[in-house]
């Protein structure tokens, strides 16, 4: 359904010129979630971003069944907004206090002119409401009269209000109490099963993406360093960075120990990338020839793949999320 293939973002200009998003490839399968995890400011929201073209790309190219984002026409791309939608991090942000519950779902109905009335948008609107369990209820409600976990929830109706095929998830419970989180995600994987949808699901908790992920790619200094099927990922990291990416996690239990070294030290500025791996400065594998050489993906056990020169040498060992 979706190919991303290559993407570059930039910002700045002259010499100041920071990567975001540095080379970036994968695709999502029709009612498949990937997963996109990494540190704060590796660049996944800005992916995430990209794909929709809420930023411009400096290079590579963003299909979306068949058709190509990147290059799409307004006309073309307003199209193909019908069939693909965000919810963002932020659900006190994100929302527009000066408007009402029903008006903030029935506006991506309204700009595509979708539906012959304003009856017909409006029953449109409450349907969407129910499936989110908020109720048709709260239409007339202003968003400060809710919750955290009940405003991501009317981002996630508004999201869902021409029927996408695809939906960036930028984070979506990580402002919402534990509590409040397992009901979120519990709705998002229902939808998905009933209506078939891809996700593309950006986060940095590791417990939460291997529950709902059915793939994952991991993110440094904004490109993919690691990707495979979740489980297999889980099991038997072979990058550095996400072994020491797992082993930074806390572990509820205190019987529990990980043998794998923890990430130390903050990522390079991304306006000044290392040489070779760019993960070597902070790597306790790295050898000599980690600062010349800068390793593709490449494949270590099926789907299964690692940018790292010594993926191979990475023993197995049991991750704690």
């Amino acid at each position: 359904m979706l190919n991303v293939e290559n993407i570059h973002v930039r910002f700045g200009s002259g010499t100041q010129i920071l990567r975001a998003v540095d080379g970036v490839s994968f695709d999502v399968q029709r009612g498949e979630t990937l997963g996109l995890v990494g540190e704060s400011g590796c660049g996944k929201s800005t992916t995430g971003r990209a794909l929709l073209r809420l930023v411009p790309l400096a290079d590579g190219a963003v299909t979306f069944d068949g058709a190509a984002v990147h290059r799409a026409s307004p006309t073309e791309l307003r199209s193909l907004r019908r069939r693909m939608q965000m919810v963002f991090q932020d659900p006190f942000a994100s929302l527009s206090p000066r408007l009402r519950v029903g008006q903030i779902v029935a506006e991506p109905l309204e700009i595509h002119r979708w539906g012959s009335s304003l009856a017909e948008r409006r029953d449109r609107v409450a349907r969407l409401l129910e499936d989110v369990g908020l109720g048709a209820g709260v239409i007339d409600r202003f968003p400060h009269e809710f919750s955290g976990g009940q405003r991501q929830r009317i981002g996630i109706a508004r999201a869902l209000a021409l029927e996408p095929e695809l939906i960036v998830l930028d984070e979506p419970v990580s402002a919402l109490d534990i509590s409040v989180r397992a009901q979120v995600v519990n709705l998002l994987m229902r939808l998905q099963r009933e209506r078939g949808l891809g996700y593309v699901f950006v986060g940095h908790d590791l417990s939460l993406i291997r529950h709902v992920a059915h793939r994952v790619a991991v993110m440094y200094l904004g490109r993919i360093v690691e990707t495979g099927p979740a489980e297999m990922l889980y099991r038997n990291p072979r990058h550095p960075y996400t072994r020491s990416l797992f082993a930074s996690a806390p572990v509820p239990d205190p019987s529990r120990r990980n043998n794998a070294p923890p990430l130390e030290g903050d990522p390079p500025s991304p306006f000044a990338i290392p040489s070779g791996c760019r993960f070597r400065t902070r790597c306790s594998f790295a050898t000599p020839d980690c600062e010349n050489t800068d390793p593709a993906l490449a494949v270590v056990d099926g789907n299964h793949r690692s940018a790292c020169v010594r993926a191979n040498e990475l023993s197995m060992w049991t991750p704690s999320v």
